[in-house]
């Protein structure tokens, strides 16, 4: 399994909020973090804000945070969330056609382990992977500045 670099970059995004805290943070704040295309990002964003994940303001003032506390948000549920497709094997799409399908057996065993991969994912929420010694670090390398009295990161 492979988690394309839509979901990457929609679980950094994640993460860059989770260690920012209260505060808003901005696309472009975010996208120089990472050294990521601002217009890629705005892309993820909006999945992530349909989703529910991040709340977006516009206008002068603005920005992104947050919309529910890491403790709610699993990566597993994320992955599959922002994935275009989970199917491993072309039978395992809809339609798909392959010759030895009603003999063979692989796509029952891939998808035993997509399963086991995204209940792997589910154990592990945004909280763990942002708790305060590692929140520390990532805002050193992120060079995210947590100030409550800043209105963006």
């Amino acid at each position: 399994m492979r988690v394309t670099r839509y979901t990457d970059y929609g679980l950094r995004v994640l993460m860059y909020l989770s260690v920012q805290g209260q505060g808003r943070c901005t696309i472009r704040e975010i996208s120089q973090a990472y050294g990521i295309s601002r217009n890629h990002l705005m892309k993820v964003v909006q999945q992530l804000a349909a989703l529910g994940y991040v709340d977006a303001v516009r206008g002068v003032g603005g920005g992104i945070s947050l919309a529910r506390a890491p403790e709610r948000i699993r990566l597993g549920t994320v992955v599959v969330a922002m994935e275009p497709d989970m199917d491993l094997v072309e039978c395992m799409r809809p339609g798909g056609i392959c010759v030895i399908s009603s003999a063979c057996r692989l796509a029952g065993a891939l998808d035993v382990a997509l399963k086991a991969f995204i209940d792997a994912l589910n154990q592990v929420t945004l909280a763990d992977l942002t708790e305060p010694a590692t929140a520390d670090s990532l805002r050193l390398l992120l060079k995210v500045d947590e100030s409550p009295l800043l209105p963006e990161c």
